[in-house]
């Protein structure tokens, strides 16, 4: 595609963030398929990976269901020469593999390219890369000669750049797994048909989408181990920790014994520049489901949100001046009292506080203290007035330092909750559940406050 051809492309969904909700982990493949799912330009994805030199392998775009749930599915189907055993879930955990693992051609093809530092970990996990046992010589590339697969490609500017730049992440974070220089990490020839297909269709896809930035919260891969071609390794992999760790990725375990982010998957979401916190108010305009291949008690899939970033909610107007209203009452009854700060806070008084004092002849009292703003002085001077049995009234202008602050809505089991967020001068937030809401939900519910006080932050935490 030429740079006519890019610029007349119609980009329906410019200026919208991209959020990948990477809860069930990510993969290649997991990634493509939701971004075709969420209305990516499959057409131009098909060019490119027809354009690319590298042969072995078809595509196929069909639907799946996941727990369910109707999901796109994208597969890279190689050929004879080519397969792997990527999915199959006895050898990836099972005993299995022991025969294979015996099998003298395997250890043949070890001694062969021990010295080649071959991609250990590019197992498939819907669309990545095992290295299943080969008899035969395989090609070897390097970051260099993919980088040159994707320049000849048919795919535009934008796409090309994030696609070195996704091999670029995969390939430092296998040189210091391996711990050999970048220029001498090889990926075998299996493995790089696929990871190849992956980065080529995921930047392609991403490029068309034009969205102003993208959010990945956080990833979460699963624990235990895995087996590849040289034994079995720890989950996360060795790759996938480097790529988190090189590119600042926020990581979680889930209680899913196997791997559920797989090195390319991890180094293309660091490819797409993302930043980790969803805005406070969105808009959904799109929603894209991208199945994986592995059979885990957690089904694999990657949700991709198109939203539209919404104003903050409103707040109450904050002045940085108010006035104190303040006077001492001590021939009231507290049913007088509690009425009259109740009629001053329908009237619009900012904080109403009755505080216990002693006045001058030695009787115990109350001292009522009203904050308002400038303008509402007067008005609630009236409501004192008619409401306590008071003389006179005193009143400060006082200064005052607020944080600035937002309301947005948290979805609970139960209903919305607002969270009001406030940022510190260091640049930190805090934040916390209205307790009006969370009361009346408290009680219509007949559950416990802090229960649906929990569940807010546990929401808000989750960046639902």
């Amino acid at each position: 595609m030429g740079q006519a051809d890019d610029a007349m492309r119609v980009r329906p969904r410019e200026g919208l963030t991209l959020y990948l909700d990477c809860q069930a982990g990510a993969a290649g493949d997991m990634l493509v398929a939701a971004l075709l799912d969420a209305g990516a330009d499959e057409a131009a994805m098909r060019r490119a990976l027809d354009s690319i030199s590298v042969g072995g392998f078809e595509i196929e775009v069909s639907r799946v269901k996941k727990a369910g749930i109707d999901c796109c599915d994208f597969a890279v189907r190689l050929d004879a020469e080519h397969e792997n055993r990527d999915h199959d879930m006895e050898y990836l955990h099972g005993d299995g593999a022991l025969a294979l693992e015996a099998d003298p051609r395997h250890a043949l093809h070890e001694h062969e390219h021990e010295h080649e530092h071959e991609h250990e970990h590019e197992h498939r996990h819907g669309g990545h890369h095992h290295h299943g046992p080969h008899g035969h010589h395989h090609e070897h590339r390097g970051p260099a000669d993919i980088d040159r697969i994707i320049d000849a490609a048919d795919m535009s500017a934008g796409a090309r750049a994030i696609a070195h730049r996704a091999v670029r992440i995969l390939a430092e974070a296998e040189a210091k797994a391996h711990a050999v220089p970048f220029d001498q990490v090889h990926f075998h020839e299996v493995g790089a048909i696929d990871s190849i297909v992956d980065i080529v269709a995921a930047s392609v896809l991403f490029d068309s989408l034009a969205v102003a930035r993208t959010v990945v919260p956080v990833l979460v891969d699963g624990h235990g181990t895995i087996r590849c071609q040289h034994g079995v390794i720890p989950v996360p992999a060795p790759a996938t920790l480097n790529v988190c760790v090189a590119c600042g990725l926020p990581l979680a375990q889930a209680d899913v014994s196997g791997e559920l982010v797989t090195p390319t998957g991890a180094a293309l979401v660091a490819a797409f520049d993302p930043v980790f916190e969803l805005p406070p108010r969105y808009a959904v305009r799109a929603v894209g489901l991208g199945a994986g291949k592995r059979a885990y008690e957690r089904p694999s899939v990657v949700r991709a949100w198109l939203i539209e970033e919404l104003p903050a909610a409103p707040v109450p107007d904050t002045p940085a001046q108010v006035v104190k209203l303040e006077c001492d009452i001590d021939d009231s009854t507290p049913e007088v009292l509690a009425y009259a700060a109740d009629r001053l806070r329908d009237a619009g008084a900012r904080e109403v506080h009755w505080v216990p004092v002693f006045t001058k002849k030695g009787r115990p009292a109350y001292q009522l203290q009203v904050i308002a703003a400038i303008e509402d002085a007067e008005r609630l001077e009236e409501v004192i007035f008619r409401e306590t049995s008071t003389i006179g009234v005193r009143r400060a202008r006082m200064e005052r330092t607020v944080l600035a602050r937002a309301i947005e809505e948290v979805p609970t089991p139960w209903g919305a909750v607002r969270m009001k967020r406030v940022e510190l001068p260091d640049g930190s937030r805090r934040e916390a559940p209205e307790f009006e809401d969370c009361a009346a939900i408290a009680r219509r519910e007949g559950i416990a406050l802090q229960r649906v006080m929990d569940a807010a932050r546990a929401s808000r935490e989750a960046g639902l």
